[in-house]
């Protein structure tokens, strides 16, 4: 359970050493990644320029993490992120991530519990099927960031005098992405915070 107390800030210096300025020792990338798993918050600042650098921090000890043979984030998906960096969909990425980790971060109890009847002889499809909704519920949520994938014309088969006509609406079109960008986030908390038990 996550501590409500502010968060503990810790220096990072020239050296690459970590100072923990509540406790006043030293610390490690190992003792971060346990304040982390404890649900301790904390912030990391550049000693020298006073730069926030959490996130990079937070990178690295994944990075420690993935290393050590704990390969936590599947090569497929890494791959993918790396072709979202420069896309026009980048901005959009973090948050459908935050919230599909928040998603299953809620179901990992019922998780739990299957893959304990799982070990004691339970067949796993009850854990599969699970896993099975949650994507297609990552999947729908992740098409309404792209509300006209299904309805693109490709680009051999727009005729000449289409153009015109396409060029004058897209101002329209813009509009109405905006529009659905609204709704968008709207839905998304819908399907997040979709009660158990509910219609599929």
């Amino acid at each position: 359970m996550a501590k409500t107390q502010e968060p503990v800030t810790i220096k990072k210096y020239a050296n690459r050493r970590l100072y923990n300025t509540g406790t006043s020792t030293y610390v490690t990338l190992e003792d971060l990644a346990n304040m982390v798993k404890e649900g301790e918050d904390f912030v990391v600042y550049d000693a020298k320029n006073g730069d926030d650098i959490t996130h990079s921090v937070l990178t690295q000890i994944i990075f420690e993490q993935e290393n050590k043979g704990q390969n936590l984030l599947p090569i497929a998906f890494l791959r993918q992120i790396i072709r979202f960096y420069g896309d026009s969909m980048q901005m959009m990425v973090p948050r459908f991530l935050e919230m599909s980790i928040e998603s299953f971060t809620k179901e990992q109890g019922r998780m739990r519990d299957q893959v304990s009847k799982t070990i004691v002889g339970t067949p796993f499809g009850g854990f599969e099927d699970q896993v099975r909704r949650n994507m297609e519920v990552f999947e729908r949520a992740f098409n309404m960031f792209i509300p006209f994938k299904g309805d693109e014309t490709p680009a051999e088969t727009t005729t000449p005098a289409a153009q015109p006509a396409a060029a004058a609406s897209s101002g329209d079109e813009l509009e109405a992405l905006k529009r659905q960008m609204a709704d968008m986030q709207q839905k998304l908390e819908k399907l997040v915070s979709k009660p158990e038990g509910g219609s599929q």
